[in-house]
C-alpha cells in the first residue's frame, strides 16, 4: 500500500484529531496533505508545524494573519474563508477528502471533492441527510466511493463487504441511549448542557454529544443510512444497546444477521475508512472474551425522546424535510449549548420548523441551500436569538 494523501477537512474537531493520531502512527501509508478549521487558530497551527501539510484553510478570516505569521517558515500555504474551503477542495493534490467539517459547512467541500473525482471517507452525516440523492448520485457518476466513518455506518458497510449479490432485508442501526437513557420529560425538562455532554461510552463533539443525548444523533443517521446503502425508510431499525459493543448489524433475506463489534474507540472506523480495503495492524483495546459483559437491547423511547420520532417522519416523508430538519436542530443545538434554550425546547424548535417550512417533494441543489436558509432563519426567530 502506498502512501494515501489525506485532506481533513475539520481537523480540529473530535474526527480530525483522532485521523491525525492514526496518521502520526503509520507515516508510511498516510501523509497530511490538506488540514481545515473553521476557528481553532491555536490547535491548527500546531498541526500545522507538526505534520507539514500543503495547505491549510482557516475558516474565520479574522484569524488568518495570526495562521499566516504562524506559519511563515514553512512551506504549507495558508488560505481563509468559506471560499477557499471549496477552492481547496477542488485541487488534484491529494487522494482522499476526511469529510469532518460538523454540520451543514461540509457539504460544499464534499462536493468539490466528488466533481474531482475523489474518494469520501465521510465522517460528517449532514451532507447526506441535506443533500443525499445529489450527493449519491454524483458519486456514482464520478464512479468514487464514499466510506462511511461513523462507527454505524462503518459497520454496516463492514458487514456487506462481500455480499454485492445479496438482497437485504433490512438494518439494525445501535444506539447507547446516551446520558439519559431510561429518563423521563419530568426530568429531562431541568438538565443542563454539562450533563448534557457527559456520554457514557463515546469521547464526541459537542455538537454531536448533545444530538446523542437527544437521540437525534440516531435519526440523522437513520437518514444517512437510506442513500449510503440505497434503502427504503421501513428497512431501517433503531435498538438502543447500551453497551456500545456491538456498533450495527445487517439482516440478510434468508434471516441471517451479520454484527461488527469492537470497543467503543472512533480511530477503528476512521483508519478502516483512510486504509479502505486493507487492514492495518493497530496497538488498540481488544474487547476481551474471557470478561464478557451483558449485551442488552431494548426499544428506543421515542414518546420521551421525539426527536428520533420526527427524524423518522422526515425520513418517510423525503424531499427538503430532512434538511429542515437538520438546519433547525442545529440552530436548536447551538442555542441550547449557550444556555438560551432548555434540552425539550430543542424538539420544540424542530417540530415547529417542520411545520412551518414548505415542502418540496424533489429539490434542485439550489432549493436544498434555500430550505437550509429559510429553515435556520425561522428556527433563530422562535428562540430570539
Amino acid at each position: 500500500m502506498s502512501q494515501k494523501r489525506i485532506a481533513i477537512f475539520g481537523s480540529t474537531g473530535s474526527i480530525g484529531t483522532q485521523a491525525l493520531e492514526v496518521i502520526a502512527s503509520n507515516p508510511d501509508l498516510f501523509s497530511a496533505e490538506i488540514l481545515t478549521a473553521q476557528t481553532n487558530d491555536t490547535l491548527l497551527i500546531k498541526q500545522a508545524l507538526q505534520f507539514q501539510p500543503n495547505m491549510v484553510v482557516i475558516g474565520d478570516e479574522k484569524k488568518y494573519p495570526i495562521v499566516k505569521e504562524a506559519l511563515a517558515g514553512t512551506h504549507t500555504k495558508v488560505f481563509a474563508g468559506e471560499e477557499a474551503l471549496e477552492e481547496v477542495a477542488s485541487l488534484d493534490c491529494y487522494d482522499m477528502m476526511l469529510a469532518a467539517i460538523v454540520g451543514y459547512a461540509g457539504l460544499k467541500p464534499t462536493l468539490c471533492a466528488i466533481e474531482i473525482g475523489k474518494p469520501i471517507a465521510l465522517a460528517n452525516k449532514e451532507t447526506l441527510v441535506v443533500a443525499g440523492d445529489i450527493i449519491m448520485r454524483k458519486a456514482m457518476e464520478k464512479r468514487i466511493a464514499i466510506i462511511p466513518v461513523d462507527s454505524e455506518h462503518s459497520a454496516i458497510f463492514q458487514c456487506l463487504v462481500g455480499e454485492g449479490r445479496n438482497k437485504i432485508e433490512k438494518i439494525i442501526l445501535t444506539a447507547s441511549g446516551g446520558p439519559f437513557l431510561g429518563k423521563k420529560p419530568n426530568f429531562l425538562v431541568n438538565v443542563k448542557k454539562d450533563h448534557a455532554l457527559q456520554h457514557p461510552n463515546w469521547s464526541m463533539g459537542a455538537k454531536i454529544t448533545i444530538d446523542s443525548a437527544t437521540l437525534m444523533n440516531k435519526g440523522l443517521e437513520m437518514i444517512e443510512a437510506k442513500w449510503l446503502f440505497n434503502l427504503q425508510h421501513d428497512q431501517i431499525q433503531v435498538v438502543v444497546h447500551p453497551q456500545s459493543i456491538i456498533h450495527s448489524m445487517v439482516q440478510f433475506e434468508d434471516g441471517s444477521i451479520k454484527a461488527q463489534m469492537g470497543l467503543p474507540d472512533m480511530k477503528l472506523p476512521i483508519q478502516y475508512a483512510m486504509a479502505f480495503p486493507n487492514r492495518i495492524a493497530n496497538p488498540f483495546p481488544r474487547y476481551d472474551f474471557k470478561r464478557p459483559e451483558t449485551l442488552s437491547f431494548e426499544e428506543p423511547d421515542t414518546k420521551t425522546f421525539r426527536n428520533l420520532a420526527l427524524a423518522m417522519e422526515a425520513l418517510r416523508r423525503g424531499g427538503n424535510m430532512p434538511c429542515i430538519l437538520n438546519a433547525a436542530n442545529e440552530i436548536a443545538v447551538y442555542a441550547f449549548l449557550r444556555n438560551r434554550i432548555g434540552f425539550l425546547d430543542m424538539t420544540e424548535v424542530v417540530e415547529q420548523t417542520m411545520a412551518k417550512i414548505a415542502f418540496i417533494e424533489q429539490p434542485t441543489l439550489e432549493e436544498y441551500f434555500e430550505t437550509d436558509g429559510e429553515a435556520r432563519n425561522f428556527a433563530a426567530s422562535l428562540i430570539h436569538m
